[in-house]
């Protein structure tokens, strides 16, 4: 299982990521509000202002920090390291 870093050592499963969002349109917010009243968002921002919203497959919605395009690199770098590890 890998993990990727979402900031202030908070960790994901990469595996289980379905998406990674910006948190400025509509359909974002009104996700993330819903999420919030069923009890299924994790806020990993550390009272910072949220930069990505990452969707995850078990319908949990994390908050994160960290912008997004910082995160799909980290994800992207983490898979380059399995096809890596898978070659070898």
């Amino acid at each position: 299982m890998k993990l990727m870093n979402i900031g202030f050592g908070n960790m994901v499963s990469c595996e289980r990521i379905v998406a990674i969002t910006s948190p400025d349109s509509a359909p974002i917010k009104r996700l993330v509000q819903d999420a919030k009243e069923a009890g299924r968002v994790i806020d990993a921002s550390c009272g910072r202002r949220t930069r990505a919203v990452i969707i995850m497959d078990s319908d949990h919605v994390v908050l994160s920090a960290i912008q997004t395009e910082t995160l799909s690199n980290r994800l992207d770098s983490d898979s380059e390291d399995e096809e890596e590890i898978e070659q070898a």
